[in-house]
């Protein structure tokens, strides 16, 4: 479990022992924990928290060290700090007998092989346990690691040497927590079991540092792969615990030169159980009982959810949720959404979210340069407009081929944009060419409900932009989740510069998947017969969905989400709604200075 962190306005932060066991096992991920305060859990922490439950329970009583002479017992979860030491701890069990502390740290896993062996981190872990017993003037000559599933006691036997070596950690430790973000482990099988795993992206980043270190990233932000080129000979990388042997204690080295990884594995699930919850029925209300969210119409008619099934909640105009609802959800880090009746994006709730300011600061200090924003605009419309033309590619029966080649040269225009204001000049010239065939992707319509003479929104006046307007509006609502939970800020763009209640940033990166998911399921909803002219409604010159027509809308807008795609630079298949947030995290790489350039996602 975390520890708490002792410090004052007055003396460096106590690392707490457990982050030294950390920085031992992967200086980076000591690096995201304790500096960036990122978590995450996995099932191989959720089952440690269970293994901890009755040692987290504070029992028993700890006498003062001049009094534990003679004294026997055990006291769970006790907490104490060492200042001149500089670190912090608590400790899962003291057994207290004649006079002598012997603290016992509970470890899910197996012990390593051989008679008394002990994992190199959890050996540090042991000795800072006992610096800090020490400091506090109770003796202490041995500690214990029980590991739960080999429900085996391994000793560990403190000497000189050893806190010693915890003090040489802690040093290095506490440099390490000042400097930048040290770079990922290469093909470790450390990294799989790694609960941080989807936040670090070791295998995608180093990826992305060596190709870009040998000058293989074109000017477009596409990585030109070397197929003659090959990367060393790596031994196997199964996560297994007898590859967990290969780990030591010069992980924490920092490389001269980024090393490529033997291949880029996918090391988080493709995408996500948890699914948004809609809620659009006037006067419907959201309550919780439980562990599950249940919804209520105005006639009384109610359902549940389960919490851990939601990864968002979406609510639609005059839809009210009670406070132990927005507690609970806001409580599991889960947004809450707020839109208009008739779709319009007002707003987000969300918990307190990334601790990481440091992230920001990047950000505003980037977007107040004005060649970073260009260069990076120059990206989101050439991905754009590249993209959008795969899409007319692919599903135009007939598309001219002026108009491929019109936004082709739009595309290399974009690159080559000198300012901001030319770049929405061609964005605005490819958006017409673009529009003006796109009905050729769609079935012919005898009725003439979903003829489509170009763009037009605020409000939208037929049928298919307001399919267009209410898509583009929750892909809006998505990427400013995702860039919540990064740690970004939604509402400072580099290419959308910013303006009240928009989220600038956002509206960047969502530009390359517009084609790919807005248009893709507005185009599938008319081609498959999903959507009908009953479900849209005229007001005056605009027209609307009807709560039905928005349900077909949602259905096929988080088929389109879960829909598994493969990377074009790893390689590997992930879903739209995961590909959101590996986007993000690249992209807060790039902004944090770790990644040269941002490679956005271009489709093949």
């Amino acid at each position: 479990m975390a520890e708490a962190n002792a410090s004052t306005h007055d003396e460096p932060d106590l690392i707490p022992a457990r982050m030294v066991n950390e920085f031992v096992y992967c200086p980076r991920l000591f690096h995201l924990e304790w500096v960036q305060k990122e978590w995450a859990d996995n099932a191989e922490t959720l089952a440690g928290k269970f293994d901890h439950r009755r040692v987290d329970r504070e029992t028993g009583d700890l006498p003062p060290a001049t009094e534990a002479v003679g004294r026997s017992g055990e006291v769970r979860s006790v907490m104490l700090s060492a200042p001149a030491a500089g670190i912090v701890a608590r400790m899962d069990l003291l057994e207290i007998e004649g006079g002598a502390v012997v603290p016992v740290d509970y470890k899910h896993g197996r012990p390593p092989r051989g008679e008394g062996e002990l994992w190199p981190a959890d050996r540090i872990q042991l000795g800072a346990q006992a610096l800090v017993l020490r400091e506090n003037g109770y003796r202490c000559d041995e500690a214990v690691a029980y590991y739960v599933k080999a429900r085996r006691r391994v000793a560990l036997l403190i000497d000189d040497a050893l806190l010693d070596d915890v003090r040489n950690v802690v040093r290095r430790a506490r440099e390490a927590a000042s400097g930048p973000l040290p770079p990922p482990l290469v093909d470790s099988p450390k990294c799989p079991g790694c609960s941080l795993v989807g936040i670090c992206l070791p295998d995608e980043v180093n990826l992305l540092l060596a190709e870009g270190a040998s000058g293989l990233v074109s000017s477009n932000g596409k990585i030109v792969r070397d197929e003659s080129s090959s990367a060393g000979t790596v031994e196997s990388n199964e996560a297994t615990s007898d590859a967990m042997d290969a780990e030591d204690a010069d992980s924490d080295v920092v490389r001269s030169r980024p090393e490529k990884p033997s291949r880029v594995r996918r090391l988080y699930p493709a995408r996500d159980d948890a699914l948004p919850l809609y809620v659009q029925s006037a006067g419907a209300r959201v309550g919780k009982s439980g562990d599950e969210l249940e919804i209520t119409d105005r006639d009384g008619n109610s359902q549940t959810v389960r919490l851990i099934d939601v990864s968002q909640v979406a609510l639609f105009g005059n839809v009210q949720i009670t406070a132990s609802a927005l507690s609970a959800v806001l409580g599991r880090e889960t947004p809450v959404c707020h839109f208009s009746s008739g779709g319009w994006f007002h707003g987000i709730t969300h918990g307190v979210g990334p601790r990481n300011a440091e992230l920001r600061r990047h950000q505003f200090r980037l977007a107040a340069d004005p060649a970073a924003c260009l260069d990076l605009a120059r990206g989101f419309v050439f991905r754009k407009i590249k993209n959008g033309r795969v899409l007319l590619r692919r599903n135009a029966e007939t598309v001219a081929d002026a108009t491929l080649d019109e936004l082709d040269r739009s595309a290399d225009s974009a690159l080559r944009a000198g300012e901001l204001a030319t770049l929405l000049g061609i964005e605005g010239a490819a958006a017409r060419a673009y529009f003006g065939a796109f009905a050729a992707m769609l079935k012919a319509d005898h009725s003439g409900t979903f003829d489509l003479e170009g763009r037009n929104r605020r409000p939208p006046r037929d049928p298919i932009n307001a399919l267009l307007s209410l898509a583009y509006s929750v892909l809006s609502r998505d990427w400013t989740i995702a860039l919540l939970a990064v740690g970004l800020d939604p509402f400072q763009g580099f290419y959308h510069q910013p303006r009240y209640g928009r989220a600038a940033l956002a509206l960047d990166l969502m530009e390359e998947f517009r084609p790919l998911v807005a248009d893709s399921v507005v185009i599938q909803l008319v081609n498959n017969g999903e959507i009908q002219p009953r479900d849209f409604i005229r007001r005056g010159p605009g027209v609307a969905l009807t709560d039905e027509g928005r349900r077909k809308f949602f259905l096929a807008y988080e088929r389109r989400m879960s829909h598994e795609v493969t990377h074009p630079l790893f390689g590997y298949q992930v879903s739209y709604r995961r590909l959101l947030e590996v986007q993000s995290r690249l992209f807060g790489r790039h902004l944090a200075g770790e990644l040269p350039r941002y490679d956005g996602f271009r489709t093949r």
